[in-house]
């Protein structure tokens, strides 16, 4: 069973890859990811300390923080994909595991500085980008159950797109509509 670490501090990367070519798709998704992630690193570095400290409606965290959290979980995205590129299922991840996970990240990085989060991002985000560009075609191709979705059966594509790819869009978006610009 998957379990999420107690704090959102990334684990060291150890990706399971077959190929050792890049291919096109697996090229098109990281580079997806890096946009995003670059759009969100350059939105936050224009934010003043007032802003960082924003609480998001609807949310209830620190804008700061969520930062941070996009930057925490793409260790844990990665790994998710990678169980589906190795043809084994993702078990154990509800929404209520991440939603306990979300909130333990807020509790404990609720004073987070802009500096720490955006090398984070960057840190984390350029090592997602490396792992999806080593996804052969066929380890993207490959589905299995995840919990997270009813057990649907999901590639490791999909995965990618709507967890590590899709994250600093989200947020970055719901940043933008809470400070209005």
């Amino acid at each position: 069973m998957l379990r999420f670490p107690q704090r959102l501090e990334p684990p060291a990367f150890s990706w399971h890859t077959t190929g050792t070519t890049m291919n096109q798709r697996s090229e098109a998704l990281a580079a997806r990811l890096e946009a995003g992630a670059a759009a969100l690193a350059a939105f936050a570095a224009t934010l003043s300390e007032a802003e960082w400290h924003t609480t998001l409606p609807k949310d209830g965290r620190k804008i700061g923080v969520v930062v941070h959290h996009v930057a925490s979980v793409y260790p844990i995205e990665i790994h998710l994909a990678s169980l589906l590129a190795a043809g084994q299922p993702v078990t154990g991840v509800t929404w209520d595991a991440v939603a306990t996970m979300n909130r333990d990240h807020a509790a404990v990085n609720d004073g987070i500085t802009k500096e720490a989060a955006l090398a984070l991002l960057a840190t984390n985000s350029a090592a997602a980008a490396a792992a999806i560009r080593a996804l052969s075609e066929e380890e993207l191709d490959r589905a299995g159950p995840v919990s997270l979705n009813a057990d649907a059966p999901l590639t490791c594509q999909f995965m990618l797109e709507d967890h590590a790819v899709r994250h600093s869009y989200h947020h970055l978006a719901r940043i933008r509509a809470a400070l209005a610009r």
